[in-house]
């Protein structure tokens, strides 16, 4: 099964941090991988149009952000940026075939990206 997700929280969805799951907004789930892949090109095209900044994998992987959209962090005492995601998963693991040009080409980031240094944050493997 494929799922697009969209989320909202302070790491691009390439991280998959322990709990990113909390992040999630939307999901809509697919039986088929074209289905899947048309359905996030919607997607990338209707959110790309409201961020200023992308960073894109080659694995159907979006980071969209605008400055100043950023959350203050207690236990880093910084501002951290906070990130729209699109994501096309199977079974909630990253897919490997590669996406079309245009998603990650697309790329515009700024060189502003920081995300949390807490401890107890680990990658999901």
């Amino acid at each position: 099964m494929y799922q697009v997700i969209t989320m909202y929280g302070d790491n691009e969805p390439w991280w998959f941090f322990e709990e990113w799951e909390k992040d999630i907004e939307e999901e809509t789930s697919f039986l088929s991988l074209d289905d899947a892949i048309q359905f996030f090109q919607e997607k990338w095209d209707l959110i790309c149009k409201n961020y200023t900044y992308i960073n894109s994998k080659t694995n159907f992987l979006s980071a969209f952000w605008n400055d100043g959209e950023e959350r203050w962090c207690e236990e880093c005492d910084d501002d951290l940026q906070q990130y729209k995601g699109l994501a096309l998963l199977e079974n909630y693991q990253p897919i490997t075939i590669e996406s079309e040009r245009k998603f990650y080409e697309a790329t515009n980031s700024s060189g502003k990206t920081k995300r949390c240094q807490r401890p107890e944050q680990s990658i999901r493997s």
